[in-house]
């Protein structure tokens, strides 16, 4: 996947977003990463991120509504 990719081009779920930041992580701790590089991974990294955070959030709501729903 290439850093500046569109989130939205792609079929993204949890499992890849993630699977993406822990390849990010390795680039970023790698030697070879250079200053342009340095740029384009956190970015890539901060809109992963930023999903991550809402598909956990989306998630921890239904899965307290589901519950709420069977004690009612």
């Amino acid at each position: 996947m290439e850093p500046g990719k569109d989130i939205n081009a792609e079929q993204l779920t949890y499992a890849k977003a993630a699977t993406e930041l822990e390849e990010i992580v390795k680039k970023l701790q790698s030697p070879e990463c250079d200053i342009d590089q340095l740029s384009e991974l956190t970015k890539r990294a901060k809109v992963l991120l930023d999903f991550c955070k809402d598909k956990l959030t989306k998630t921890d709501k239904e899965v307290e509504q589901i519950l709420q729903s069977l004690s009612d």
